[in-house]
């Protein structure tokens, strides 16, 4: 099992990133949460089996088709005690 805290940036608002990443998530079975921020970028936890998660970055580094993904950051982060994957309000 791997836990994830992930900065996306580039152009990743405004082009459905958020629910093409919740679709993307709940196919793979990865729990988690994202959100946009107020700096323009895009927040979210994943947290599942380490292929899966792993997948779900890969797929990220190329985002839905409007997207232009510059960097992600990643970072360990504490597993989550809630399974599903949703969007969360900007932070």
């Amino acid at each position: 099992m791997t836990a994830k805290r992930l900065i996306i940036t580039g152009r990743v608002q405004g082009v459905g990133f958020r629910d093409w990443m919740v679709s993307r998530a709940q196919a793979l079975g990865v729990s988690g949460w994202v959100r946009n921020r107020r700096d323009g970028t895009i927040e979210a936890v994943v947290d599942g089996e380490t292929a899966a998660v792993e997948e779900l970055l890969r797929a990220c580094r190329r985002g839905p088709r409007l997207a232009e993904v510059d960097a992600i950051d990643e970072d360990l982060d504490e597993p989550l005690d809630q399974p599903g994957f949703r969007k969360l309000p900007t932070a």
